[in-house]
């Protein structure tokens, strides 16, 4: 499938393995192969996770594309946006067995998804965005604003909080915490049993819930492109 994202289909479960560099940087060509593996995990009917390397899903979009000029930053967050919006209509469950930090793009990918499994460990979580200089993006924001607990959306996009794995859960970017070496186990538990469910109720079912924010972000993606602050 690809370097960048390894793809490993075993009794109708997919799985994709983020590996770019220590951080797992998002960058132009992971998100060309996460596409990919997403088109193969279609065609396969299977149910999906995601997961990273040890002590970390990713940290976020590619800062050198991020830094290299307005253009590439503004394609590069068009492109994980739509990525995104894929994500929360995908016809079949998605689950993220997230092994460490998730941070940025990272925390975005564990608010685009069906079911989300962290590890116990000084890691962190969310959205650093403001803390870094950057002003949150319209997508983000609507996303953030769907998923996360009320409480918790305000401190996390305007002030940039950052969540240790347990308080992560109350805040809604997981659902579930278990030791590291658990970890691969309770994803494939969490798989065997969406495979159990009725995938056109599922698929069906996901985009009434979802149309609202789907209609949200696709607006947001346009506002992004033509007003990018």
């Amino acid at each position: 499938m690809s370097e960048l994202i390894s793809y490993q289909l075993d009794d109708g479960i997919a799985t994709l393995t983020l590996n770019n560099g220590k951080v797992n940087a998002i960058s132009p060509d992971v998100i060309v192969a996460f596409n990919a593996a997403l088109d193969q995990a279609e065609k396969d009917r299977a149910v999906v996770i995601i997961t990273g390397q040890p002590g970390i899903l990713s940290g976020g979009y590619d800062l050198k594309v991020m830094t290299s000029g307005p253009q590439a930053a503004i394609s590069l967050v068009a492109a994980g946006s739509t990525l995104t919006r894929r994500l929360l209509a995908h016809p079949f469950p998605i689950i993220v067995a997230c092994p460490g930090h998730a941070v940025a793009k990272g925390a975005f990918i564990l608010l685009s998804v069906d079911y989300r499994i962290g590890v116990e460990g000084p890691f962190s979580i969310g959205l650093n965005e403001v803390q870094i200089g950057m002003t949150m993006h319209h997508v983000g924001i609507e996303l953030a604003r769907d998923r996360l607990r009320r409480s918790a959306f305000h401190r996390s996009v305007i002030n940039g909080e950052m969540f240790d794995p347990t308080s992560a859960v109350d805040a809604g970017f997981l659902d579930k915490v278990v030791k590291p070496e658990e970890l691969q186990e309770a994803a494939l538990v969490a798989a065997r049993q969406l495979k159990k469910i009725n995938m056109t109720a599922h698929k069906n079912t996901k985009l009434k819930v979802r149309k609202a924010l789907l209609e949200t972000l696709d607006d947001a993606i346009i506002r992004d492109q033509e007003h990018p602050i």
